[in-house]
């Protein structure tokens, strides 16, 4: 009996933690009882019902990657190209994801595809490769709101590759040459252009600079000349003026008539022829008279003194 007893409680224990469950963070098991859903387990530790319960699916929440392979898609202008796209989506109900679709991963992989299909049919060549940020915003929008009754949330859509035929891609590079060169001879023609503009701004500029300085040297030397003529004729003015007030007006304008006289005949090579009328002009003013001792009447010249007779000359 005791052997009995033993049996079965083992058996107990190993029912018992044959169906005790640790659901990993991240993850939820959907739970079915009979054949029917139950219950969704979170994370933590879980007991089933042995024979009763059953877990159905094993879920994780987090996010998922689906790399499409490149398939065939005609744009509006019948061009074939091949087009590869990239699915990040999340599971946020496991429930739906369980019996919403047979294959949900499946599901939106042809949904993708079918997808990008109506949206580049709608564009032209151009257009689809000029236009991935359009693309990936409406196939976003467009799978997130189909998806959500099997219970996924599709973040973003990228369009990871996008592969034109042989010949569309040379004549894009010829095209692309061609628009590089045409750029480089503008900007080469546009640099030729500024540099002629700014050498000839430079070149009026100097000369603009150089006719006011010009300008400004012959005002500086006109100034100078005539504020040192006017300087002159002021000091001129102002010695005739002492003359005048010194009441000695015909004395002192003859001497300084001779005094101009001299200091013209200053020279090693000057020669001064002065006429006697002027001699006996001067002679009758008594100041001159008086200053250079020339035309004195009053002065006594010597008397010539006699020659020796012979006989005196002889004697000794």
């Amino acid at each position: 009996m005791e052997i009995w007893l033993i049996i079965i409680a083992a058996l107990i224990l190993v029912l018992f933690f044959a169906n005790v469950r640790i659901v990993p963070q991240a993850t939820e098991y959907v739970i079915e009882f009979l054949g029917k859903y139950k219950t969704t387990w979170g994370a933590g530790l879980h007991i089933k019902i042995p024979l009763i319960e059953k877990i159905a699916k094993k879920i994780t929440l987090k996010e998922q990657v689906i790399d499409s392979p490149p398939q065939p898609v005609i744009t509006k202008d019948n061009v074939t190209m091949q087009i590869d796209t990239v699915v990040y989506f999340m599971i946020f109900d496991a429930r739906m994801y369980t019996y919403g679709a047979v294959n949900p991963i499946s599901a939106l992989e042809n949904l993708t595809a079918t997808t990008l299909r109506n949206i580049v049919g709608e564009l032209e060549l151009d257009g689809t490769l000029t236009s991935r940020d359009t693309i990936n915003a409406k196939m976003t929008s467009i799978l997130d709101e189909a998806t959500d009754k099997w219970g996924m949330k599709v973040n973003r859509v990228e369009l990871k590759n996008i592969i034109p035929p042989a010949e569309i891609q040379n004549a894009m590079e010829k095209q692309m040459k061609a628009e590089r060169e045409r750029r480089e001879t503008l900007l080469q023609a546009e640099g030729h252009k500024a540099a002629a503009i700014t050498r000839a701004e430079g070149d009026k500029q100097a000369m603009i600079l150089a006719a006011e300085g010009e300008r400004d040297a012959r005002i500086a030397r006109a100034e100078g000349e005539a504020k040192a003529i006017y300087l002159n004729k002021k000091a001129e003015a102002d010695g005739i003026r002492a003359i005048k007030e010194a009441g000695a007006d015909a004395a002192v304008l003859e001497i300084k008539r001779y005094e101009a006289l001299v200091n013209m005949a200053n020279g090693t090579a000057a020669k001064l022829i002065i006429p006697t009328d002027a001699v006996s002009v001067v002679s009758k003013n008594a100041i001159f008279t008086e200053t250079t001792g020339l035309g004195d009447d009053t002065k006594e010249v010597p008397k010539p003194q006699p020659l020796p007779k012979r006989d005196e000359c002889c004697e000794d």
